[in-house]
């Protein structure tokens, strides 16, 4: 994917290892040396899940920044397009791009649901107004980025996005869907069952409500997941992960404003 940047984009490159087991870093610092500088590789220690990103973003010394997963990369134009739209839009912090995915070039179920986001679409932003996205095609500003401490470690990964969605629009920045932005994803095959990701994905879901919705959407949200537990081993196992994050949970709990919270109630009507 990198040399597929390196042909398509004039971006500065930063390639953050997640602690792979291969020989990754190595290719990756072979390919460095003969790209002029342009990209910089960061092999972590440990596998910091989606945080590495915020590594990443941290090594940047642009104002904005475009993500790409090791399966995920940006057409040509994408990159100037976002510039002179966060030129032009200083109130956008984020702009989600349109998910094509491979084989088949499909638009990704997510596509859609931003299009037609129910929070509607402001003349004077870029796109609808959203509270979601998917992060191998997001774009964002650094400065509002980092302003909110990026993803959280206590996530780690899997719908890691929610929670960045939230702290940004609580920081008071908009967030836009902008189909002229294209993305690709070309998934692996080779990925963790279904069943875990699926658990994994309520765990972090439950977790993103402790961490900042009242206390009766926490009730319920705790209630559904100790249910899921009860007869599922995946859904236990990430039960009891979600409980031992609790004193994370509560150093780093706070309340959503009202006018972010009426956003979601918008979203969970519709």
């Amino acid at each position: 994917m990198v040399e597929r940047l390196l042909d398509t984009t004039k971006c500065p490159i930063i390639l953050v290892d997640n602690a792979s087991d291969d020989d990754s870093v190595l290719v990756s610092n072979r390919l460095a040396g003969r790209a002029g500088g342009r990209v910089d590789v960061v092999a972590l220690p440990e596998n910091l899940g989606a945080v590495g990103r915020n590594v990443g973003v941290a090594r940047c010394r642009t104002p904005f920044v475009a993500f790409c997963d090791d399966d995920s990369w940006w057409e040509a134009n994408a990159t100037s397009i976002a510039e002179e739209l966060f030129d032009v839009h200083p109130t956008v912090a984020l702009l989600a791009g349109r998910t094509v995915v491979w084989p088949g070039e499909r638009d990704d179920p997510m596509v859609e649901l931003l299009a037609t986001s129910p929070l509607g679409h402001d003349p004077a932003l870029p796109g609808p107004s959203i509270l979601g996205f998917l992060a191998c095609s997001a774009m964002v500003r650094k400065t509002a980025f980092e302003a909110v401490g990026g993803f959280s470690p206590i996530l780690h990964f899997r719908g890691e996005e929610r929670l960045l969605a939230w702290d940004l629009a609580a920081n008071g920045w908009d967030l836009c869907f902008c189909p002229r932005l294209v993305a690709h994803h070309h998934p692996s095959a080779v990925r963790p069952p279904s069943f875990q990701q699926k658990a994994r994905g309520t765990r972090n879901d439950v977790l993103t409500t402790w961490l900042r919705r009242p206390i009766t959407e926490c009730v319920s949200a705790g209630v559904e997941f100790a249910k899921l537990a009860a007869v599922d081993r995946a859904h236990a196992k990430a039960l009891g992960e979600a409980v031992r994050l609790l004193p994370a949970v509560a150093r780093e709990r706070r309340r959503l404003p009202a006018e972010v919270e009426a956003s979601l109630a918008k979203l969970a009507t519709a």
